[in-house]
C-alpha cells in the first residue's frame, strides 16, 4: 500500500501489456472483479471521481474500499458502504500517483447500473479510472497529466471509441467526474503530442 501513496507521478510514457496489466502504476489487486463476456472488446474509457470520507483526500479509504478492507466504524459515513463490494481498474491520487486494482482484460465492478450508446452493462466493455476528487472541486494539473497518458497508452492497446463520464452512462444515479472537471483541457491533452 505504501507505493499508492508515493509522491512520484508515473513517467511520461506508459505501457499497457497483453494482459491489461500498468507495471509503472502500483499494483494493488482488488478481489471485486470478474471475466469480461466471451468476445468482449473494450471499447469504453470511463471517468470517475472518488473520495472517502466525502471531501476528503490522502489516507487509506479508498484502497481499502476497493480491497474489501474497509473499516466500517472508522468514520460514520463508511456505514453505508460496509456492503459494497465495488472496484475500478485504476485510482488516480491528486499528486498524480497511479495505482491498478485490476487488469484491463478483466472486468472491474466501476459502473454498475448503466447504458451507452443503448448497450447495457458498460462493465462489460470498458475501462473505469477514478479521480480522487469531487465534483465541485477543480482537479489537479498533475491528475489531468496523469489520465493523459494512461488514456493514451489505453488507446494504443484497445479499440476505444468513446470516453464518458460515470455521469453520462448512469445519469438517474452518478454525477462524477462533476462539473469541475474540464473535458475540454483533457481532450486537448489526449490530442496533443505522444497520443
Amino acid at each position: 500500500m505504501p507505493a499508492v501513496l508515493s509522491v512520484s507521478a508515473p513517467p511520461l510514457r506508459l505501457h499497457v501489456d497483453r494482459d491489461g496489466v500498468v507495471r509503472a502504476a502500483a499494483q494493488v489487486p482488488s478481489p471485486n472483479f470478474d471475466a469480461r463476456p466471451t468476445g468482449e472488446r473494450v471499447s469504453l474509457l470511463v471517468i470517475h471521481n472518488i473520495s472517502l470520507p466525502p471531501g476528503q483526500f490522502g489516507g487509506p479509504w479508498i484502497v481499502e474500499l476497493f480491497t474489501n478492507l474497509l473499516d466500517a466504524t472508522a468514520h460514520p459515513y463508511f456505514a453505508s458502504l460496509s456492503d459494497l463490494r465495488v472496484s475500478a481498474h485504476f485510482l488516480i491520487r491528486r499528486e498524480g500517483t497511479l495505482a491498478q486494482f485490476v487488469p484491463c482484460g478483466l472486468r472491474a465492478w466501476h459502473a454498475g447500473e448503466s447504458i451507452w450508446r443503448r448497450r447495457s452493462n458498460c462493465n462489460d466493455f470498458s475501462i473505469g479510472v477514478e479521480l480522487e476528487g469531487t465534483d465541485e472541486l477543480p482537479y489537479e494539473d498533475i491528475q489531468y497529466r496523469t489520465l493523459a497518458r494512461l488514456t493514451r497508452a489505453l488507446r494504443r492497446r484497445y479499440p476505444l471509441r468513446d470516453i464518458a463520464g460515470h455521469e453520462d452512462i448512469a445519469p438517474k444515479r452518478k454525477t462524477d467526474p462533476g462539473p469541475a472537471f474540464d473535458w475540454v483541457r483533457f481532450r486537448k491533452l489526449i490530442a496533443g503530442p505522444g497520443s
